[in-house]
């Protein structure tokens, strides 16, 4: 290793990481992982659990863009769901429980298969650009790199906080790194620290589950991983549990309101507004004592369940009695209490769209230390930090997703058009194109992206015949017309496809409210002899269904996208007369890149956009 000058060093090695790390090394690159030597590649240190309302979109986006979080998540996964599954098809999210020893095991031997990836497990106390290369000071050794993608994490300045115990460290039993403004020379962080926080672990022979509902591993949800057999299974499959707090729990949390570090000041960082703790739930709703508590399991390997919905920062006796009024863990025993990290972030409105830093060229920034929560957004700006940390190595044009088309946009623009004053999550409602944003159509929303990247793999082959067989059943559906002959009206009525008075096509039949699309695609395919991938016919059939909605939101937005594309001057406009004092300062600190950043900037004027808008060309 010596001597050697890396093309793309990332330092970190959570799930926004290993994505920087792996989709850089398609292109041939040497890149390396700088990560604490007491963490393991893409580790689970809050819920195991991958995908999610809005997040199930974020994995299936990455994995068509030639990431790796889809494939272990479906190799590692326990148990499967569907979200919003009596909500349309545009807000149905999957959702999996992952074996956390199997998902990281799987994540260390891929990236100990991959030539082009070096694990470097040291601390990082010093990164500075000096003569066109960046110096990465770590513990014994100084690792030189070309390009540098950071994922901290947690890890920049982390205090944990149990009660009135405080430590050092980014998670528990791990150490803590610098500041972000002393580890990392010319980056702005925002003045105020996020906070997140966990639950405590329980024991799971202490765990009554009989007074909890179960919930069964859904067997028809579809895995992420294009490649992988939708329905396989990879290991055992088992149930998570649901139970609920009651008015003596919230009553103990809320009697030892001073005992919480959120509440008596000892933690000054910003929480979470869509992923509160429980004392928060206490203070926020307090007329509402019933709160889900999701029990789910760690590992098969493991005896710890995970209580998704208490996260606590409280002392370590109070957390106990809380727990202990919750039905089914009456006699809990907790292996690790709960606690909460407070954390440097950096500005976000210092990137540009690519998450290179403007004030440091060629170093850029993806994951929670960007002010974002959930391992989900986390890789999806690790994805597009390494991609474009090596597109510009090579000289290529950045990798910018468009928000209309992808929930990564949507995340990225979000970030870097406007300060965080809490941590980001990303959902469906945040998409105003969320009709067209689904999980079945991804292959056919990145296929553009992924091939502007030149890789020709398997991947890319895939998403061509994909499209291609998408055309030709959407050509077969819109072209199969059903006559209103007595023999049609008769099979309309055995099918209960309702009645048939006029000539009717496929593709208009399967707009029919009572019919599922798919089901009804699938019937007649079958009924014809005809033979098409499910994946195909479920991204078809639901095109369809919403191609009407679409096709009319498509138009009123057209006019308001275009406007919001075009590229801006944010030098010139500052420099203007017809711009207010107070509009120029918060777009010289933002420095918007198009008119669309512009506009999500809080405190621009209508006349100020006016005036841009006047004056683009």
């Amino acid at each position: 290793m010596d001597n050697k000058i890396f093309d793309i060093a990332i330092i970190g090695g959570g799930h926004a990481g290993l994505e920087a790390a792996w989709t850089s090394a398609q292109f041939g690159l040497n890149v390396a992982i700088i990560t604490m030597p007491e963490v393991s590649i893409a580790s689970a240190p809050c819920n195991p659990a991958v995908g999610g309302v809005g997040k199930g979109q974020v994995v299936r986006e990455i994995d068509a863009l030639g990431g790796i979080m889809g494939k272990l998540a479906d190799r590692s996964a326990i148990q499967y769901r569907i979200l919003n599954e009596s909500k349309g098809y545009a807000v149905q999210s999957t959702r999996v429980q992952i074996d956390k020893e199997v998902y990281t095991r799987e994540a260390e031997q891929m990236v100990s298969d991959n030539p082009n990836i070096t694990v470097i497990r040291k601390k990082v106390n010093k990164t500075s650009l000096k003569e066109g290369c960046f110096e990465i000071v770590t513990d014994g050794e100084i690792v030189k790199s070309k390009k540098v993608v950071v994922t901290t994490g947690t890890f920049l300045s982390g205090k944990m906080h149990v009660g009135e115990e405080q430590s050092t460290g980014g998670r528990v039993d791990c150490d803590t790194a610098g500041s972000l403004d002393d580890v990392f020379e010319g980056v702005k962080a925002l003045p105020k620290k996020f906070k997140t926080g966990t639950p405590p672990r329980l024991k799971r022979q202490t765990i009554d589950f009989s007074q909890m509902d179960e919930q069964e591993s859904d067997p028809l949800t579809m895995n992420f991983h294009y490649s992988h057999d939708s329905k396989e299974r990879f290991v055992e499959q088992v149930s998570c549990h649901l139970t609920r707090t009651n008015d003596n729990t919230l009553g103990i949390i809320r009697d030892n309101k001073e005992r919480s570090p959120i509440f008596n000041g000892q933690i000054k960082a910003v929480g979470p507004r869509y992923c509160p703790s429980i004392e928060d739930k206490a203070y926020r709703y307090e007329d509402k004592n019933s709160h889900h508590v999701f029990v789910e399991p760690e590992s098969l390997e493991l005896d710890t369940f995970y209580p998704n919905g208490i996260s606590t920062s409280l002392p370590k006796e109070i957390q106990l009695d809380f727990i202990r009024t919750i039905p089914g863990l009456e006699k809990a025993e907790i292996e690790i209490y709960g606690y909460a990290v407070e954390y440097d972030v950096v500005d976000t409105t210092t990137l540009d769209r690519s998450l290179q830093s403007q004030d440091v060229p060629g170093l850029y920034f993806a994951g929670q230390v960007n002010g974002t929560s959930g391992y989900e957004e986390a890789a999806g700006q690790g994805l597009v930090a390494g991609t474009n940390a090596a597109l510009a190595l090579l000289e290529k044009e950045p990798l910018i997703l468009d928000r209309e088309v992808s929930y990564i946009g949507v995340m990225v623009e979000d970030l870097v058009s406007d300060k965080r004053d809490e941590p980001y999550r990303l959902f469906t409602a945040r998409s105003e194109n969320r009709l067209y944003v689904r999980e079945d159509n991804t292959l056919l929303r990145i296929l553009p992206f992924r091939k502007a990247l030149g890789l020709d793999s398997d991947l890319d082959k895939y998403m061509d015949k994909f499209e291609l067989a998408f055309s030709v059943l959407t050509d077969l559906c819109k072209n199969t017309t059903y006559k209103a002959n007595p023999k049609n009206k008769e099979y309309f009525k055995s099918m209960n496809y309702g009645p048939l008075t006029a000539n009717i096509t496929l593709s208009e039949l399967i707009k029919r409210a009572q019919l599922d699309p798919v089901e009804t695609i699938t019937k007649e395919l079958k009924a014809n002899g005809l033979l098409f991938d499910e994946k195909v016919i479920r991204t078809t059939a639901i095109s369809l269904k919403y191609e009407g909605y679409i096709n009319r939101a498509d138009i009123e937005n057209q006019k308001i996208l275009r406007l919001a594309k075009k590229s801006i001057n944010w030098n010139k406009i500052v420099s203007s007369e017809n711009v207010s004092y107070e509009c120029k300062q918060r777009i010289t600190e933002i420095r918007p890149e198009t008119f669309g950043q512009l506009q999500r900037i809080t405190g621009i004027r209508p006349a100020t956009l006016a005036y841009v808008a006047g004056n683009l060309v």
